[in-house]
């Protein structure tokens, strides 16, 4: 017979701390319109945009990934020493290998930690954080720190009038720990590569490096009316049925934090979930734009700031985007 192997017992997984970074510089709608034909109240009314956050030079995805972890240890109390898997979601990193989690994790001082970089776009943070609440519960992992940051202003053509007044810099970041009771929910993810072309890059690196001429610097392309399509149609009934799985209704929910795509998005989804005033919603995307893997942190953040939801309360997470892939839970609040 074979051996029978040791496994640790399955324990439950939640929140303990989140933190955020957001660059220093402040790009006002104007100031994007002097690189592309619209105007400051088109901007806004097409996407909820007021302001975001561009990155300076000093600013780079491991500096402000690293600000956003060492925040969340904070808030969480938990030394960097203590965190046994860093995982940083990205899909602005232009630095391949070696995986930029391990170089994070090491300027933090998580030295006993194993590091992995993870792309999936916009739903990145929330796959991510399913990851690490199995870990968790698995007995795999005891702390594992979940990042997300993003230079968006790497990838996105600032001449681009189609995408460069939505995309913006910064990163969030979670602590997840073991709990005697259950605090992260059962994930809800799906990906569907008919959508493939719906949010892609112009060409590749490779390309680039062969015929830098013809192929032209590698730059983000969107079809914004098949991605919000897309997302009424696909990711509303299962953000639904991640409330159903976690056993809480939508006059329940304490806060709806989805991805900051797109104001007009968010309230339409609100609208579909059946959400009440009772709910907070996050609509950080009026000051932050869309970071990408950074929104859903660093919504929830702003929340708890601001005193508009508690420690305790339940939040419905939602991801989504290239791919198109999608990622959502409900989680209680630390």
């Amino acid at each position: 017979m074979p051996p029978a192997l040791h496994a640790p017992a399955h324990g439950h997984s939640r929140i303990l701390g989140i933190g955020g970074y957001r660059p220093r510089r402040v790009v006002t709608n104007a100031e994007v319109c002097e690189r592309i034909d619209s105007t400051e109240e088109w901007i806004e009314t097409r996407s909820g945009i007021r302001s975001r956050r561009f990155a300076g030079a000093d600013e780079t995805l491991t500096f402000m990934a690293q600000a956003a972890a060492g925040k969340t240890l904070a808030h969480a109390g938990v030394p960097a020493t203590d965190i046994d898997l860093v995982l940083l979601a990205s899909m602005s990193n232009l630095s391949q290998t070696p995986p930029r989690a391990v170089r994070v994790a090491h300027e933090i001082g998580a030295h006993r930690a194993a590091g992995v970089d993870l792309s999936a776009a916009c739903a990145g943070f929330c796959h991510a954080l399913a990851m690490a609440s199995d870990a968790v519960s698995a007995g795999s992992a005891r702390h594992v720190l979940v990042i997300g940051a993003e230079r968006m202003t790497d990838i996105v053509a600032p001449d681009d009038r189609t995408t460069s007044f939505l995309f913006a810099d910064g990163a969030g970041a979670v602590v997840v720990g073991p709990s005697a009771t259950p605090g992260i929910g059962p994930v809800v993810r799906r990906a569907d590569g008919a959508y493939e072309q719906a949010l892609h890059m112009t060409a590749g690196w490779d390309d680039f490096a062969r015929d830098p001429d013809t192929a032209g610097r590698p730059w983000m392309r969107m079809d914004g009316r098949r991605v919000f399509r897309w997302a009424m149609e696909e990711v509303c009934p299962e953000a639904a049925r991640a409330l159903e799985l976690a056993g809480v209704t939508p006059d329940e929910l304490g806060a709806f934090v989805p991805h900051q795509a797109n104001l007009r998005m968010i309230e339409l989804m609100v609208e579909r979930l059946g959400l009440t005033g009772r709910t907070a919603v996050a609509r950080d995307v009026e000051h932050s734009g869309n970071t990408s893997a950074a929104s859903v942190p660093l919504a929830l953040e702003t929340l708890l700031s601001r005193g508009e939801v508690r420690s305790g309360d339940s939040a419905l997470l939602v991801g989504f985007g290239a791919g198109l892939n999608f990622a959502g839970q409900v989680v209680l609040l630390p």
